[in-house]
């Protein structure tokens, strides 16, 4: 059942994605154009996910586990450190450069575009070279 639940969310995810326009990189590249062909309807996708979101975290929080694990895992750290903004950078700037988000690219990979494929690749090399930069820091600090 868990598996089950787990293919339907992410089809109505990648269902609203599509239809949302996230997964078109040129409308997402105008969203962030302000001082050109700015196209302010992405907004309203932003201003729609909130809506629904902020009542379902309420509402989550106020069961004592979730439906498929024995505990929540929700962050700890509540800090702002070089890492949380030093990968929030290098994200915007991958988000303004490539129009493309981690879940709208890999919905778009059935289209079949080069393009998209290689977006998808070089994230995924980026997210492992990324990890294991991460591991090895802190192996080096730990010494």
């Amino acid at each position: 059942m868990r598996n089950f639940i787990t293919l339907v969310t992410g089809l109505i995810f990648g269902i609203g994605l599509i239809m949302s326009g996230m997964t078109n990189p040129a409308k997402v590249q105008n969203f962030l154009d302000f001082f050109g062909n700015w196209d302010p309807s992405l907004a309203l996708v932003m201003g729609g996910a909130i809506f629904i979101t902020m009542p379902g975290f309420w509402l989550v929080q106020k069961r004592k586990s979730p439906f498929f694990e024995k505990l929540f895992h929700f962050p700890t750290k509540s800090d702002l450190d070089f890492r949380l903004l030093l990968g929030a950078a290098i994200f915007g700037i991958g988000w303004g450069l490539g129009g493309f988000c981690p879940g709208p690219a890999i919905t778009s990979i059935l289209t079949g575009s080069k393009g998209t494929f290689l977006f998808v690749m070089t994230m995924i090399l980026g997210m492992v070279l990324a990890k294991s930069l991460v591991v090895t820091l802190e192996r080096n600090r730990d010494v």
